[in-house]
């Protein structure tokens, strides 16, 4: 007689009490989604693993510090019986088989009531994957098979509609670097779902070419009228496209705050009345040197960085930047924007006590396929940037960081 297969259910446990028998990696992997499901946790165990005992001490379970013991599974709702003792594995079954507790064996899935599902999570959707069929029962086929529906669901390719009214605003989502691998999860989501995308011509262009047909883009480098003209010709775009019922997407590059104008398209869009979701993004300042194998700070190196914009000259009367003071400074500065102004800002800084023979990288078009780092000094970077000829986008990194090498040692 062939075995029937398992009936899936969601178990809503807020409130009921679940028992936990061991408190080893298994109960460790376990725990997180039973605590997020509210569940009131006992876990009986002599031991524990560092993260479940920290479990314990922060009152998200409670611990009995003792072996597994008949009547444990009394009033549970649900029993996950992982102890590293068969015969207390088999006795804890037994006892949920006797009192109709849903029971899940981590050594012995054939004598269990019930078995775990692969899950995962995807914007209010929780996906979750059984084997079948008990003779080819493969765990990892299982949970392979969730990973590619939720990573489909999280990046948009595989397209789930909603039936549901859409609500119409604007998200800003921050693309990252470059790198159309290095967006958040969510924004590419977001992307994917957009009607209308505003992008800056520093986002992930990349992702652009995977919308759906129907999808709107506007290219926010081409809006005229000089910078600020511009902005505000984007803040209205935004809004405009809003107020019509669309879902738009401000695709910016980096994070929606780090030098990116995202708190003027917010205040925007909050004047008008239309909602809006800000997605951070990875912001260049860290990701590029990264990828140009530069850490901004280092053990015995650096032990702070700093991030200025170098957009504005540090003779110029609109500069806010203390610039002095960044002199003085024993870490990391980073600077964005800064490719044309480079040579002032060398100067500056040694004017002020930098050491001219400081290290200086310059990394251009950082997480690309057209990546490349040029290196110099505070002495020759402005003569370094002209003879290699280094256009923007590209972040600079002035410090001892910039000679640290794969082994760790600066020099």
């Amino acid at each position: 007689m062939a075995e029937h297969p398992p009936y899936p259910i969601g178990l809503r446990l807020t409130g009921r009490r679940v028992v936990v028998l061991g408190g080893g990696q298994v109960a460790q992997r376990r725990l997180p989604a039973l605590i997020k499901a509210g569940a009131d946790i006992h876990l009986v165990s002599p031991e524990a693993t560092p993260s479940v005992e920290a479990m314990a001490d922060t009152g998200e379970i409670t611990w009995h510090r003792r072996p597994y013991a008949e009547g444990d599974l009394a009033g549970a709702w649900y029993a996950l019986i992982a102890t590293s003792d068969p015969d207390a594995n088999t006795a804890a079954s037994a006892e949920a088989e006797q009192h109709r507790v849903w029971c899940v064996r981590s050594d012995d899935a054939d004598q269990a009531t019930a078995w775990t599902p692969a899950t995962g999570h995807s914007e209010g959707v929780t996906v979750a994957v059984l084997t079948t069929d008990a003779r080819g029962r493969d765990p990892r086929h299982t949970a392979a098979i969730r990973d590619a529906v939720v990573e489909g669901l999280r990046d948009g390719t595989l397209v789930a509609p909603h039936h549901r009214r859409r609500t119409p605003g604007v998200a800003l989502v921050g693309g990252g670097p470059g790198d159309p691998d290095l967006i958040t999860v969510r924004g590419r989501r977001l992307l994917a779902e957009a009607d209308v995308v505003i992008a800056d011509r520093l986002g992930p262009r990349d992702l652009l070419a995977e919308l759906p047909p129907h999808v709107e883009v506007i290219d926010a480098a081409k809006i005229p009228y000089g910078r600020y003209m511009a902005q505000e010709a984007i803040n209205n775009a935004l809004i405009e496209h809003a107020k019509q019922g669309k879902s738009v997407v401000r695709l910016k590059g980096g994070d929606p705050y780090v030098f990116g104008r995202g708190m003027e398209e917010l205040h925007a869009l909050t004047e008008a009345g239309i909602p809006c979701t800000v997605v951070p993004g990875i912001s260049s300042s860290i990701s590029v040197p990264g990828a140009a194998g530069i850490p901004v700070t280092h053990r015995g190196v650096a032990h702070e960085f700093t991030v200025v914009s170098g957009h504005v000259a540090p003779d110029d009367e609109r500069s806010l930047v203390d610039w002095p003071s960044l002199a003085k400074l024993t870490g990391t500065l980073v600077i964005l924007m800064g490719v044309d102004k480079i040579g002032r800002i060398a100067e500056t800084l040694v004017a002020h006590g930098k050491s001219p023979d400081t290290p200086v990288a310059l990394v251009q078009e950082g997480t690309t396929a057209a990546q490349r780092r040029v290196d110099a000094t505070l002495a020759t970077v402005a003569e370094t940037v002209v003879a290699r000829d280094v256009k923007p986008p590209a972040v600079i990194v002035i410090g001892d960081v910039v000679a640290v090498g794969p082994d760790g040692t600066a020099g």
